[in-house]
């Protein structure tokens, strides 16, 4: 796992860090480290020697950082170039450093540009960028463009992009991570992102969210054991589909199947269709019917009539785990006292739109915020569907998901990701980390699945197995 922590967090490590150490020891480490990184990317399309830099250089340290890892490029053979966003305004020992490396400050761009750095803004920036900077950028609009920290212009602690903001390729961001380059707008507008230690570690506090990796995936996952059989490993419930979208409750028991739980029960009135698709699966047309089962997905194109709110109902009778998604979260945001008092976890899955019903407001620039909210309100978990999705426990614990792609904005995909989370409840992995667990390796399915063509939710539905296989190793 790694952290993502907020300005006032990221200052004070550093001033703590700092008065153990000679002055200007962070921003040399960080310079270097940026001008390494910035070498591989010049060295993927041809070398640093003879190739053009350009700065674009604030007044603060962020352009301090941005000079110095000129000064080694030049130093290198780099021409490199510093274009001041703020005339007469940067940093002074970094300046001196740049120009006697033969770095040079210019009032316009230069003809030709290979690589620009963004150093207009790092953690103390405000929203937006000057006009300025704009006009620059705006005619260096498809050159390969490294951020400095985080991208200028994107809110930090929130990662909202609510006016003009850097679009970076890549961003080095020092000492940890931040909103920014980790959630919301800002994780677009950050890139690949590279972390480089400058030692603030032993210094932050808990932070404000978790980014979980590959290896916590692996490790949560459950697996049977010799001593197993299809009952110990799990039953999951699923109530979705319905006679006017029995595909959703296909695709809801094909991320089901995908997971560790060792045998489905299938309730609803898509019934004959899923018993068509799956064999393995059991059916009925009424939840009250099922049978026991230790968790329930509930939801997907079940419809929100009054039979189906029928369904739901006896699904939060029998008091076990939920996944609650789709119409089933239109049913709550019509009865939103149906959770109250309930003793077995439950994760909402909202994307925008729904949220928007539960929570009575739009979604606004702070997810973070948002999620926490809403997990509160409901004493749930909630996963707040995004490009890179928020899970939030209703102690207000924060996962952001790493693995989110675009090709995952696709009818029937909530379905899956549904039906993986609610197996993964019912094979007995406790409710925040199933919900991230689930969204990692749905967004793991979904940037396999757009490798080889077209992503639909079926495609990442068969893909999820390949992807377990290889990736998770179950």
């Amino acid at each position: 796992m790694s952290g993502v922590w907020k300005v006032a967090a990221v200052r004070d490590a550093e001033a703590a860090l700092m008065a153990r150490l000679p002055e200007g020891t962070l921003m040399a480490r960080a310079a270097g480290a940026l001008a390494a990184r910035i070498g591989r990317l010049l060295g993927d399309t041809g070398g640093v020697y003879g190739s053009h830099v350009t700065l674009l250089v604030g007044a603060g340290d962020n352009g301090g950082d941005a000079l110095y890892a000129g000064a080694v490029l030049a130093e290198r053979g780099a021409r490199v170039t510093a274009i001041e966003i703020f005339a007469g305004r940067h940093h002074v020992a970094a300046g001196e450093a740049f120009v006697a490396a033969g770095g040079r400050f210019a009032g316009r761009l230069p003809e030709h540009t290979d690589l620009v750095v963004d150093g207009i803004f790092g953690i103390g920036g405000r929203p937006g960028l000057p006009p300025a900077a704009v006009d620059l950028l705006a005619r260096l609009a498809g050159v390969t463009t490294v951020a400095v920290d985080v991208p200028s212009g994107v809110e930090v602690d929130t990662g909202a992009v609510s006016a003009p903001a850097v679009k970076a390729d890549v961003t080095v961001t020092f000492g940890c991570r931040k909103p920014a380059t980790s959630v919301g707008a800002g994780a677009v507008h950050s890139g690949l992102v590279e972390f480089v230690d400058i030692g603030l570690g032993p210094y932050l506090p808990e932070p404000h969210a978790i980014i979980p990796t590959i290896e916590d995936i692996r490790r949560w996952w459950p697996r049977p054991s010799p001593y197993d059989d299809k009952y110990t490993r799990g039953v999951l419930g699923v109530c979705a589909g319905s006679y006017r979208y029995p595909g959703a409750g296909e695709l809801a028991v094909a991320g089901a199947l995908a997971g560790p739980a060792g045998y489905i029960r299938y309730a609803g009135t898509a019934a004959r269709h899923v018993r068509y698709r799956f064999p393995e699966v059991v059916t009925k047309d009424r939840v009250a019917d099922a049978g026991r089962v230790q968790a329930w997905t509930v939801g997907p194109g079940m419809g929100t009539d009054s039979v189906a709110a029928s369904q739901l109902s006896s699904a939060l009778d029998e008091g076990v785990p939920m996944c609650l998604d789709a119409d089933g979260l239109t049913l709550l945001a019509a009865e939103p006292y149906l959770l109250t008092g309930r003793g077995a976890a439950t994760v909402l899955t909202p994307h925008d739109r729904e949220y928007a019903r539960l929570a009575g407001r739009c979604t606004g620039d702070d997810r973070i915020g948002d999620a926490r909210e809403l997990a509160e309100r409901f004493d749930c978990i909630v996963l707040l569907k995004g490009y890179r999705t928020v899970i939030v426990d209703p102690r207000g614990l924060t996962y952001l998901n790493p693995t989110g792609d675009p090709a995952l904005a696709t009818a029937g995909s909530g379905d899956v990701l549904a039906g993986l989370l609610g197996a993964l409840l019912a094979g007995g992995l406790r409710a925040d980390r199933a919900a991230i667990a689930a969204a990692f390796v749905h967004g793991l399915a979904g940037r396999e699945a757009a490798r080889t063509g077209p992503v639909t939710a079926w495609r990442i539905a068969t893909t999820l197995p390949l992807v377990l296989g290889e990736m998770i190793g179950v």
